[in-house]
């Protein structure tokens, strides 16, 4: 089902009219989220079609055993799956004993949903005749506090528009949730106490195996004409539900309204009873009323929006876009708990189990370094360095030794719980792209101290495991990597990946010339280190011997670097000879036959030339360019991105812009067909980087911001922020002038176009394009 149901606004998502076959896709698109949870945006009210309920808990999870046929040596245990935490949305209503359920009503008359992202907020109104011809209208708002993390709070307006009729409102818990990709339909919770005392109810869970401990909580009010308080005629304590019951009769203009505060606490952040910890949020918000926490919660997004925001002139599929793709960021991951990271789905879906890809460090560090504190970013790096030992674990499993690690591509705790054997063991190029958001981190902030107190340990383990796993060709006389995934996950089992090749290379030499200036300038980290690491001069020599004689496939009649050995031997037929009814290849075509095709998942190559762009001449990235953009289904929601930034680096805006326009609107616009399962929140990082990196040009040169802006034909002008370490710069660029403006204590010296200019604060800078 394509997504282009949705209206084009610029700071909102707008459905407008009740489409059944739209539901499951909404519930996508309108999910919201704060960092420590989400939720998919089903419905408050009973809904009897097809629906993908989801609401998840950051960092919680299940070890779903591995179902594989045929087991093989080294595979992980489990698949670690985020998981459908207990629901506290329900708010069910019965018109004259008739449940409402839009799927069955009469008539839907009136139906408008919106995701309001300038504030957070989820809203919705339709007006519904049942079957009686009663006709009523809804009105809810719900959002999850960006200001209190555990919190979340619901408004649910019901009014009779012709009739007369007796409501029954139900506000509940529900624990009777399971996950949809289960692999055994093992139970994932043990329910083990049901609660309710005058208006708050509250479900204790813990789930099995990982002993989570949760708290689902609930305070729900209700008012007859905004005034009439309403006290529950029944508590509902039944099975895994638990809740209270309102009643009341309405005539024709009449009102009734819910409030709902309610959400998850942890017991691991907690030291006292989770019902005394979950009890005092209620009576707090309650008191506060939902006007002042709708307030705070407009506050919150607003000191988020005005560092992060991106605004596009003249272009307003554009503009909704990247906002999109930004808030969408935001809900994700906030930077304030160092213990959680970024699914490839955020909290929209299951698909890839909730966990941690390489996607972070490769797209997400540079969104968040630019747009938050740099602790941020340091969190992230933080993360996989608490979790070295897991990953010297790993590579063990495989047949590692001496402290080589091979960090996991799907993690929740440091283990690797990925089951399939072309990603588990072969997609190892994961490991360079931690090393290189080290590198990134440092090049961009500034901060070294990361590398000396964490960072060199795990370049260390990373180093150690690219050495062990080079083989010595001595047809070729030179170190090769056989038997690997690229990112173009399209070719499995190759031979030379190019990319993986050169990040292999490129990390042991980062490496040693990382301990050699740990070595020179912090003294007494270096000496720890190297007792911990039991790390001597021979083996450093042994790495440089595979890192300086290193193979790489390479066509010199066209004077490219190959994806891998035997890439020339396939037909190389472009994508333009593909038959639309061919596309998506992932869905049309069996495996055999995508892995026999020259048709590239996302360009292993071009992503290599992203990453060490400094390395090669503009000429050779056109040359590269040229010969793999052709070949590339962009069927990784990771490939448009970096094709748009080469793009726009090689003048080629128009290409560049429609790049953009596929990132961004990916999932707005659902090209891969597959929204209703959940957004891509890791390649929305990606759509960053389109316009901050592609269009404005940023780089690093020579320890000094660099940009290079150009513009789209059909923008009139776009503007962002980036902090850059700790002093602010706005960037606006119009058809022929760029304006920079600094906000800081101190002088900033820039580079545009390759010429120096220096910025001084609370003045703006004018420089033609």
């Amino acid at each position: 089902m394509n997504a282009s149901y949705i209206q084009p606004q610029a700071w909102s998502l707008v459905e407008e009219g009740f489409n059944p076959k739209h539901v499951k896709s909404s519930e996508s698109l309108f999910s919201i989220g704060n960092g420590a949870m989400g939720q998919r945006a089903n419905f408050e009210e009973y809904y009897s079609g097809p629906s993908f309920q989801g609401s998840y808990i950051g960092g919680v999870y299940y070890p779903d055993k591995t179902r594989v046929g045929w087991w093989k040596n080294g595979y992980p245990e489990y698949f670690a799956k985020v998981l459908n935490a207990p629901s506290w949305i329900g708010i069910h209503v019965k018109v004259n004993g008739q449940e409402l359920d839009l799927y069955t009503a009469k008539e839907v008359s009136v139906f408008r949903r919106e995701l309001d992202m300038q504030k957070g907020l989820l809203k919705r109104h339709f007006e519904a005749t049942l079957s009686d011809h009663t006709k009523i209208r809804v009105e809810s708002c719900r959002f999850l506090s960006m200001d209190q993390y555990a919190l979340g709070a619901i408004e649910y307006k019901v009014m009779v528009l012709e009739g007369t009729a007796s409501l029954e409102i139900k506000s509940f818990l529900n624990s009777g949730v399971k996950n949809e990709d289960s692999n055994w339909d093992d139970a994932f919770w043990q329910t083990t106490t049901l609660h309710a005392q005058e208006e708050k109810a509250l479900i204790e869970a813990q789930t099995n195996k990982t002993h989570f401990k949760t708290a689902t909580y609930q305070g729900t009010q209700v008012f007859v004409n905004t005034h009439d308080r309403q006290t529950p005629s029944q508590t509902i304590k039944e099975d895994l539900e638990v809740g209270h019951l309102y009643e009341c009769s309405l005539k024709a203009g009449e009102e009734v309204v819910a409030y709902k505060y309610a959400g998850y606490v942890l017991q691991r952040k907690h030291n006292k009873p989770l019902q005394e910890v979950a009890f005092e949020l209620v009576d707090q918000a309650a008191s506060a009323g939902f006007p002042a926490l709708l307030a705070a919660q407009e506050k919150a997004w607003k000191q988020v929006w005005d560092m992060a925001d991106i605004v596009i002139e003249g272009d307003v599929k554009a503009q909704q876009g990247i906002r999109f793709n930004i808030f969408q960021l935001n809900q994700t991951y906030t930077g304030k708990d160092a213990t959680l990271n970024i699914g490839p789905k955020g909290f929209t879906g299951e698909k890839y189990g909730g966990s941690t890809y390489w996607d972070t460090e490769a797209y997400c560090i540079p969104f968040y370094m630019a747009t938050k504190d740099q602790k941020v970013a340091r969190n992230l790096l933080q993360y996989r360095y608490n979790q070295l030992d897991k990953a010297i674990e790993n590579a063990a499993k495989l047949g590692f030794s001496n402290g080589a690690a091979l960090y996991p591509m799907v993690t929740m705790n440091g283990e690797e719980c990925h089951n399939e054997w072309e990603i588990t063991f072969e997609e190892i190029h994961r490991n360079g792209a931690i090393a290189f958001a080290i590198f990134n981190y440092y090049r961009y902030t500034g901060d070294y101290t990361y590398i000396p107190e964490m960072g060199l340990e795990v370049l260390i383990g990373i180093a150690r495991f690219w050495h062990q796993r080079a083989t010595f060709s001595k047809d070729k006389n030179a170190y090769v990597i056989l038997g690997v995934t690229g990112p173009n996950e399209y070719e499995n089992n190759v031979n030379n990946n190019w990319y993986t090749n050169y990040l292999a290379s490129w990390c042991i030499d980062y490496a040693l010339t990382q301990i050699q200036k740990v070595k020179d300038g912090y003294p007494e980290d270096y000496h720890r280190i190297m007792g911990v690491c039991k790390l001597k001069d021979p083996e450093l020599n042994k790495w440089a011997k595979v890192a300086q004689n290193m193979y790489y496939p390479k066509d010199l009649t066209r004077d490219i670097f190959l994806q891998q050995d035997g890439f020339l031997d396939k037909e190389l037929t472009t994508v333009r000879e593909l038959d639309k009814s061919d596309r998506p290849i992932n869905q049309k075509w069996s495996w055999d036959r995508i892995l026999r095709s020259p048709y590239i998942k996302q360009a292993d190559v071009l992503q290599g030339f992203y990453f060490f762009e400094d390395h090669f001449d503009l000429a050779s990235l056109e040359r590269h360019f040229d010969f793999y953009e052709p070949l590339t289904v962009h069927e990784s929601s990771l490939s448009p991105c970096v094709h748009a930034i080469q793009a726009a680096k090689l003048g080629r805006m128009e290409q560049a812009y429609q790049f953009y326009l596929r990132t961004s609107r990916l999932d707005l616009d659902d090209y891969n067909k597959e929204v209703e399962e959940g957004l891509h929140i890791t390649s929305m990082a990606g759509t960053w980087m389109s316009i901050v990196e592609g269009f404005a040009g940023l780089r690093m040169r020579e320890d000094k911001l660099s940009f290079e802006p150009r513009i789209p034909a059909q923008w009139k002008a776009y503007s962002f922020k980036i902090n850059f370490r700790n002093r602010i710069i706005k960037v606006a660029v119009q058809k022929d002038v760029v304006r920079f403006e600094l906000n800081g204590q101190t002088d900033l010296s820039i580079r545009v176009f390759g010429e120096r200019h220096v910025l001084s604060p609370s003045k703006a800078y004018d420089i033609k394009i």
